[in-house]
């Protein structure tokens, strides 16, 4: 039983960072590998400002972390175990149910 308020503040932060689809599609691609934003923005399809956006709330989420490249910076998910975490949660909501929405799916909110 979670009561231990750091924990409630730990998974709510994880739950505010996947509450946008688009953040969603970032963690999932920097579970696979390391990646720069401008090679992400391309992936995605979206813009460098709003993949910048969405990047700075991940990391202020602590879920990514920045490494210097040279003169570029490189994403990568700050902890690998994130990336099983993910799997793991993908697999339990859909062995749970696979014909549900959430209404506030196009929410943009961030953490």
């Amino acid at each position: 039983m979670l009561t231990v308020a750091s924990d409630i503040e730990v998974l709510a932060r994880f739950g505010r960072a996947l509450a946008d689809p688009i953040r969603c599609r970032l963690l999932l691609a920097l579970r696979e590998a390391p990646a720069y934003p401008s090679d992400l923005a391309d992936a995605l399809g979206i813009s460098r400002p709003r993949l910048s956006n969405h990047l700075a709330c991940l990391r202020d989420c602590g879920l990514v972390v920045t490494v210097p490249d040279g003169r570029r910076t490189r994403y990568e998910l700050a902890d690998e175990r994130l990336g099983d975490a993910l799997d793991n949660l993908r697999a339990a909501v859909v062995a749970v149910e696979t014909d549900r929405t959430c209404a506030d799916a196009e929410s943009e909110g961030c953490c």
